[in-house]
């Protein structure tokens, strides 16, 4: 017996953390929200927000704003970015999305939305200030998406005496700034934005207090 026929005969456990919380959904939220499901199964979603995120595991949109299912278009990548629009031919996750949420969607509002303590900026600063720290691996992907923080961090001169958590933290700022200038890269964005059809919005949640500050 070979062994890629031993691992076929392996069969994976589903986690149970995720049973128990379908379980409870069955039990509890889905009979409230059926008819809703039901609606959105035979018409389709019509979200009017989109929210650009964190995948960070302590900022969950849907939670933070207590929304209903159909309610939110959600995107979540490290650090909550925004590419500049660069139709190269290549593989754009958080473009694809931003153009199906604009174009298909016709959402109404994009919302990106930072938040404190946010492990990808923070290592960011630590990799810029230390260039052999291994915060950011020099591996295929991660390393290369947190340099579109760079502009952000050009325009942001540290504070005499400045830890560099509070650098970061202010740079988390700056950065959704410089996420709502690449939204308008996109022709669909800018186009729409300048009848006013379309508001950008940026936000910032703090994981310490669960306060959320509106830019």
């Amino acid at each position: 017996m070979t062994s890629t026929t031993r691992r076929d005969l392996v069969q994976p456990t589903f986690p149970t953390r995720l049973l128990e919380g379908y379980a409870a959904f069955k039990s509890a939220r889905l009979p409230q929200e059926r008819t809703r499901f039901e609606e959105m199964a035979e018409n389709g979603q019509r979200p009017e927000i989109m929210i650009i995120a964190c995948c960070d595991s302590r900022v969950s949109p849907e939670v933070i704003f207590d929304a209903r299912p159909g309610e939110l278009f959600v995107v979540r990548n490290v650090a909550n970015l925004v590419p500049p629009y660069s139709p190269d031919g290549e593989l754009h996750g958080t473009s694809a999305a931003l153009e199906f949420a604009v174009q298909a969607l016709k959402v109404k509002h994009i919302v990106v939305m930072g938040h404190g303590r946010c492990g990808g900026i923070h290592a960011f600063v630590r990799r810029s200030r230390n260039p052999d720290d291994d915060a950011l691996s020099p591996g295929d992907f991660i390393g290369k998406w947190m340099t579109m923080i760079s502009p952000a961090a050009e325009t942001l001169p540290t504070q005499a005496g400045e830890s560099d958590h509070d650098y970061a933290e202010r740079l988390a700022l700056t950065s959704i700034g410089n996420s709502i200038q690449n939204l308008l890269t996109f022709p669909c964005v800018n186009i729409l934005h300048g009848r006013g059809q379309l508001q950008l919005h940026g936000a910032m949640f703090d994981v310490t207090t669960g306060l959320l500050k509106t830019l």
